[in-house]
């Protein structure tokens, strides 16, 4: 997370996805939760990782994270991958999440995590990844 010290930080990597944050996502002060935070960014990571991988991926480990700032209703989130590390079967994912208030018109990182993923087959078993090209 050594980005979070720049001082007018911009997003790594590729967007991946944009949403915006609707009520039904937020706790009882209108604040996004969490947790529908990071499923959003395993979708937006997954989406990556099994384009690399050719096919099915299965996320096995999430490196810390930490929430820079809360998320209120309606703000449009986006979210940026860059691959770290591609090996045998695994693909190291960096995801950050940026948000563009709308009634503030302000543009902050909200968080950011390196997502692990592994190509799995049919039966849910660890494969190799494609050769790349």
């Amino acid at each position: 997370m050594e980005e979070l010290e720049q001082e007018d930080p911009i997003p790594q990597g590729d967007l991946a996805m944009q949403i915006t944050a609707l009520p039904r996502e937020t706790n009882g002060f209108g604040d996004i939760y969490g947790g529908w935070l990071v499923a959003q960014m395993d979708l937006a990571g997954s989406a990556m990782a099994s384009r690399l991988a050719a096919g099915r991926v299965a996320t096995v480990a999430i490196d810390r994270m930490a929430f820079m700032t809360p998320v209120p209703v309606g703000a449009q989130l986006s979210f940026y991958t860059n691959t770290l590390e591609v090996g045998r079967s695994s693909i190291q994912i960096l995801i950050e999440v940026w948000s563009d208030d709308p009634l503030s018109s302000e543009w902050s990182k909200v968080t950011e995590a390196v997502f692990v993923f592994v190509a799995i087959d049919g039966s849910g078993r660890t494969r190799p990844l494609p050769a790349r090209r």
